[in-house]
């Protein structure tokens, strides 16, 4: 452990951690409202002003969620807020933390997904929004180089979290063969980041796919993800 590492979270509710005692400040956030985000960063930027340890600023862009099923029947709004979740929170919290991460050092990671490879029906925004994050990210590393900040995006594949519940699917969706845990996740985040990598995907199955996925037309690889999807839409929803 190390006491002297201070943590920020920004969400709408207070993270509960079990058996780990960190120096931890809950910022209360909905990342869907920008005046929210716009007064979490103001909090955020008086603590490392006046009440952070010296040291370099991780900046973990983790937060997002998805909705399944068809796009006019999700509802607008319901897409709208994922946009904004997914997207425009990310900017703008990088966008507003930027100054100090160059001030002090350190590293923005920001999450994507495997899904961001390839056109995905049924998760047609979601997916769009973690390809936005990948690009983006890969192209601010690049911009940030030779600063002493850099940048790294994680593509994890289906995960153990809370996505499939809040998405509309049961959680056993996927085969727990082909799920990871968010620790291995973390793990294989802050491997990369020590490896001076401005890109990872998380396990083995997951490189594999989204090795051969890249390599397909982008419309044939829309037609195969659509078929596999439509198979959770006919029997892995949430009743």
């Amino acid at each position: 452990m190390r006491p002297d590492l201070a943590f920020c979270n920004l969400s709408r509710r207070e993270p509960v951690i079990n058996g780990l005692k960190l120096n931890l400040r809950h910022v209360p956030c909905d990342l869907s409202r920008r005046e929210e985000v716009e007064e979490a960063l103001r909090k955020i930027q008086d603590f490392l002003t006046n009440q952070a340890p010296a040291g370099r600023i991780l900046l973990f862009n983790n937060s997002g969620f998805g909705v399944y099923g068809r796009f006019e029947e999700s509802g607008v709004e319901r897409q709208l807020e994922m946009v904004d979740v997914d997207v425009r929170a990310v900017v703008h919290l990088t966008g507003g933390l930027l100054p100090a991460i160059r001030s002090r050092g350190g590293a923005i990671i920001s999450v994507a997904s495997t899904a961001a490879f390839q056109p995905t029906a049924y998760l047609g925004t979601y997916a769009a929004s973690k390809a936005f994050v990948l690009h983006w990210s890969l192209a601010l590393n690049e911009e940030l180089r030779g600063t002493g900040v850099r940048a790294l995006v994680v593509c994890p594949g289906p995960t153990s979290t809370e996505f499939f519940r809040r998405a509309g699917l049961n959680e056993d969706t996927v085969p727990d063969a082909f799920t990871e845990t968010p620790e291995r996740v973390i793990m294989a985040s802050l491997r990369a980041l020590a490896a001076g990598k401005s890109m990872v995907v998380s396990g083995w199955t997951n490189k594999i796919a989204a090795a051969i996925v890249t390599k397909l037309p982008k419309p044939l690889a829309a037609r195969m993800t659509a078929r596999v999807m439509a198979r959770w839409r006919l029997s892995r929803l949430k009743p």
